[in-house]
């Protein structure tokens, strides 16, 4: 099943609904993951839905969405280790694996049962590990849905940028720390569409959040994950392939890096694919389009009755 949505303008009414940065993190609940200092968000009433952002950004990607989500979903998202408001320890190992450990841990911890997975880039990955866990029955919850959105779900067609690439180099400690405004503003805008890029203080809010806690500095490690994909091809494609819950692919179909061969490639491999396309909306849908997010994901939830 495919769906295709024009980009609308209908979606910027829901700006007029979404946190400051400040608001985000002043709302914010913390905990402590091997030592290390968790930013978390929880709101809502109903069944829980886990939301898992992407790199190099935050939590607050969800900021747009969450108003329309929290009037229907017990929602909860976190900044993972090395993002956000979230610890950032220089020299950690960090990984998927560790990442999705971090969430089974929290979700176990907070006694939840059943939950629904939204995830975005990084976090459909985190997504993926935490499918081939419950396969294998080594989660205590159970994964009701998954909704997933712009992400590298098979490498073999995701297109990093260049600034991507040499952050994954032997000089990437070097590339990030060294990383200017103005270039990572450059490179940023290109993953936007053409109806609703971020603006000045939209900008500034996501230079902050990079830079937090020395963000920076742990850039060239946590873009390894790149490789993980490659190396973990097989157990993470084959968690899709092998899900028995509803899952639906929401892509903006101007997103250079994850998106139109992203999403042909998940109707070549997935069974019976459900996917919607939003034209003229790029890597970041929730934030550029959220009412066509949200209404493509109630709509997922409600024909699935899930």
């Amino acid at each position: 099943m495919e769906q295709v949505i024009p980009g609308s303008d209908v979606a910027m009414s829901g700006r007029q609904e979404t946190f400051s940065l400040e608001a985000w993190q002043q709302a914010g609940k913390w905990f402590s993951y091997e030592g290390h200092a968790m930013f978390s968000r929880m709101g809502g009433q109903g069944v829980p839905l886990v939301l898992l952002h992407g790199f190099p950004t935050a939590s607050w990607d969800w900021s747009r969405l969450w108003p329309m989500l929290e009037r229907e979903h017990h929602l909860l998202t976190l900044d993972m280790l090395g993002f956000g408001f979230s610890d950032k320890p220089l020299h950690y190992p960090y990984s998927i694996e560790d990442q999705a450990d971090l969430i089974q841990g929290w979700i176990e911890g907070l006694g939840l049962k059943q939950v629904h997975l939204l995830g975005h880039d990084y976090g459909t990955t985190v997504v993926q590990e935490l499918l081939a866990r419950e396969q294998e029955g080594s989660l205590s919850f159970g994964i009701d849905s998954v909704c997933l959105l712009n992400g590298g779900l098979f490498p073999e067609v995701h297109h990093p940028l260049f600034i991507q690439k040499v952050l994954r180099s032997p000089f990437g400690g070097l590339i990030g720390r060294g990383l200017s405004r103005p270039v990572f503003e450059r490179n940023f805008r290109r993953l936007f569409g053409p109806r609703n890029p971020p603006g000045r203080q939209e900008m500034e809010d996501f230079w902050h959040l990079l830079n937090y806690n020395n963000g920076r500095g742990v850039l060239h490690r946590l873009i390894q994950f790149m490789e993980e994909r490659r190396c973990h091809r097989n157990r993470w494609v084959g968690a899709l392939q092998n899900a028995s819950q509803p899952m639906r692919l929401i892509s903006g179909s101007a997103d250079p890096v994850s998106g139109v061969a992203m999403a042909r490639r998940y109707r070549e491999l997935i069974p019976d694919p459900d996917v919607v396309c939003l034209r003229n909306v790029g890597h970041y849908p929730h934030f550029e389009q959220p009412w066509d997010v949200f209404s493509a994901y109630r709509a997922f939830r409600k024909a699935r009755n899930c």
